[in-house]
């Protein structure tokens, strides 16, 4: 059985579908596609149905990564069952999951820089700044994905 990630950010146009793209790349690539699930989600509804910010798309087509088939949508409470890890791209967001998660499940609930190794804390929101801004969050993410799928897979991940 699959283990089921779902990345969250505010509009899910920006941090989230580059954690969904960045997290289902990695899998592949160790040959873990069929044992990680991924999927992404925002806590805000003005973006809905929309594809990704095109400086998303860019970053990680820059790196390899596709985010084709990837829309905007709002966090469910089928989310809170369904998903065995939720993280939120900071603070803000995991404090917004906490009110509608069920509390046995909240321990589900992490901000993905919980694996990055260079530091905790938020993973910056670039969609006011400039194409540099979604560089650095790309660098973010990526290196968290890469922590994460260690945790998941130990001794498979990249």
């Amino acid at each position: 059985m699959a283990t089921r990630v779902l990345f969250v950010c505010l509009g899910n146009i920006c941090r989230s579908p580059l954690g969904k793209g960045i997290l289902r790349h990695l899998a592949r690539e160790a040959g873990l596609q069929d044992e990680v699930e991924v999927d992404a989600a925002g806590t805000g509804t003005w973006r809905l149905g929309e594809e990704p910010d095109p400086r998303s798309v860019r970053v990680a087509a820059r790196n390899g990564i596709s985010l084709d088939r990837v829309r905007s949508r709002l966090v469910t409470l089928e989310d809170f069952e369904k998903n065995d890890l939720i993280l939120a791209m900071d603070a803000r967001v995991l404090a917004e999951l906490c009110m509608p998660c069920p509390a046995p499940l909240q321990p589900r609930l992490r901000l993905l820089r919980a694996f990055d190794p260079e530091g905790n804390g938020d993973v910056p929101d670039p969609f006011l700044l400039d194409e540099s801004a979604f560089d650095f969050v790309f660098a973010i993410i990526h290196r968290s994905c890469v922590r994460l799928l260690e945790h998941l897979a130990p001794g498979r991940g990249r």
